[in-house]
């Protein structure tokens, strides 16, 4: 699928396709969260084509005690959670957010307002699903009253704060630096090192994916120009490796092999090295490189990019996340199989389009108010010029 296949997609189309286009990719992804390619296959005859039952099947609440979670059958994870929240911080702040704004807003609404857990099959707290990384912002900023700008020193170092950045980019709409900025401020509450920056360049390609004439390229260049150290370095390694293929499949091995010497976690994904998840100048998430990666094999199109990140393994639901917001926002939803839109909204009781909805009012919002703090800097920066 070429960019001029593609009409040029207005600002509300593109946030419904990132903010529903993620959704999809998270549901996708859940149930074969944290296996190989082989297994993956193995376990389902064959490459996951659309929405899959749990890896245990009836057994998903007592096979992993740690993770009682109902992944699969179309239930969304903590991604599409966390994501939604950060929609609802925007809905109530209106304008552009800090590390504050997840101290006073975010982590209130995880604490304080049950809310319908997929996974869970029950309404909770979203805390009581949020994995062990996320619990993090509670236990610093709510009860540590820890500085919301450095509370993410000390925690895991994971693709945590980046897989719900998506909103940070669609406000910042076709100004990737802008969200760029945005997103390390506002993930500096919950990450640090290249957990933080994974989230800053995320929200910068979700940001480029929205420029007008924007394609998969051009989102690798702009990624490229704004990380820095680790990040940089694997996103550029992988995206040479995926401008070889086309397909995915022929692709997932050396995928792995171009990431890895950035990924701490190691081959086995279960079972971390002694660095895993450290800080460190040298080293990257391994998701965002891989959703890079898979949105250039896919040529932007929605459902290879989305296929060839579910089908990689691993922590796959997050790198379909983010694979999917990107190419969300690239062509809108019209992409986006309207199927695994309604499968998914079905089965997690969910109306994935409402954020989108939320989302776009406050978009336009911001740029009405930067655009007057723009003129108000602009002419007194006149004055300022002209008073010589």
């Amino acid at each position: 699928m070429t960019l001029s296949a593609h009409p040029v997609a207005a600002l509300d189309d593109r946030i419904t396709g990132s903010l529903v286009g993620a959704a999809v990719g998270d549901a996708l992804g859940g149930p074969v969260e944290g296996y190989t390619p082989e297994q993956i296959v193995e376990r389902h005859g064959g490459r996951v084509q659309g929405i899959v039952g749990p890896w245990h099947g009836d057994d998903w609440r007592t096979a992993r005690p740690i993770a009682p979670y109902h992944k699969g059958d179309g239930h969304v994870t903590d991604d599409t959670l966390m994501t939604h929240a950060l929609v609802r911080v925007y809905a109530t702040v209106r304008d552009h957010l800090d590390a504050y704004a997840v101290a006073d807003h975010l982590v209130p609404d995880l604490l304080s307002t049950p809310r319908w857990i997929p996974e869970l099959e029950a309404e909770a707290l979203p805390l009581q699903r949020v994995f062990l990384a996320e619990k993090w912002l509670a236990a610093r900023l709510h009860y540590g009253h820890v500085d919301p700008r450095e509370a993410g020193a000390g925690n895991i170092v994971n693709c945590g704060a980046a897989m719900y950045m998506a909103p940070i980019g669609l406000v910042n709409a076709a100004d990737p630096a802008a969200a760029y900025a945005e997103a390390l401020d506002v993930a500096g509450a919950h990450q640090s090192s290249y957990g933080r920056e994974a989230a800053g360049v995320l929200a910068a390609a979700v940001a480029a994916a929205c420029t007008p004439g924007a394609g998969p390229e051009t989102v690798i260049e702009t990624s490229l120009s704004l990380a820095k150290d680790g990040t940089r370095s694997a996103i550029e390694a992988v995206a040479e490796v995926a401008c070889r293929y086309s397909d995915f499949e022929p692709a997932l091995r050396p995928l792995r092999e171009a990431v890895a010497p950035f990924d701490t976690v190691g081959p086995d994904y279960r079972s971390p090295s002694l660095a895993a998840r450290r800080p460190s100048r040298l080293h990257s998430v391994e998701e965002l490189p891989i959703a890079l990666g898979m949105l250039l094999i896919g040529d932007g199109d929605y459902r290879r990019t989305v296929l060839g990140s579910v089908n990689y393994g691993r922590d796959c639901d997050s790198i379909a996340t983010m694979s999917g917001a990107i190419a969300g926002a690239l062509y809108g939803e019209e992409p986006v199989p309207a199927e695994w839109v309604k499968a998914v909204s079905e089965a997690s009781r969910l109306d994935l389009h409402a954020p989108a909805r939320a989302l776009t009012e406050v978009a336009h919002e911001v740029f009405a108010r930067d655009t007057r703090r723009h003129r108000a800097h602009e002419a007194a920066f006149a004055r300022l010029t002209d008073a010589r």
